[in-house]
């Protein structure tokens, strides 16, 4: 049975949830919920783990800190000997409209701190990650504000249904592989 790593990049605690940079977590929660599975507190995250279609698809929220993501990505491809192809990394971009999906099979981190460390750690830019667009609409020397901020009114009406599209992504991802799944997904 193939096995899939889907790391959800965000930070741990209650004044981050459902802020713009835990898109990532919160990706990973409606997965969960649509699956009817729970995440426990494991080492260096929450993971939760679901079959599908042949596939075995393990969920991890690091508790490391967007900053230091590295090490729970690594830690948990090696303890389920995962190969880097399986690899998923779901992430915030703000150089992308709000709610776009763009998926890639590798590249820079594009300034994202998560992606950084994770680049730095496994030693490699070549691993699957699902961005998805925050948006760049704030002020001058407000970029942290925006991403750590909640989502405004007009977000808020249309992030459950994108957040759905997402989790619709990373089960193709590992059913129908990352070419198909960017011609399915990207840019909608």
């Amino acid at each position: 049975m193939k096995k899939f790593l889907i790391v959800g990049l965000g930070n741990i605690g209650e004044k981050y949830h459902d802020t713009r940079h835990n898109i990532g977590f919160s990706i990973l929660d409606h997965l969960a919920k649509k699956e009817d599975i729970t995440f426990e507190t494991k080492k260096l995250g929450d993971v939760a783990r679901f079959r599908y279609k042949g596939r075995t698809f393990i969920m991890l929220k690091p508790s490391t800190f967007m900053n230091l993501s590295g090490k729970a990505v690594s830690y948990w491809l090696r303890i389920e000997n995962i190969p880097l192809e399986n690899l998923l990394v779901v992430t915030d971009d703000l150089n992308l409209p709000f709610g776009t999906i763009r998926l890639k099979g590798k590249g820079s981190a594009g300034g994202h701190n998560g992606l950084t460390n994770i680049n730095e750690v496994l030693q490699t830019q070549s691993y699957a990650r699902l961005r998805f667009g925050i948006g760049n609409e704030y002020s001058r020397g407000r970029q942290v504000d925006h991403v750590l901020g909640s989502w405004n009114e007009e977000e808020s009406a249309l992030i459950e249904e994108r957040i759905d599209k997402s989790s619709r992504a990373i089960t193709s991802f590992a059913l129908a592989g990352l070419a198909n799944t960017m011609n399915t997904f990207n840019g909608k």
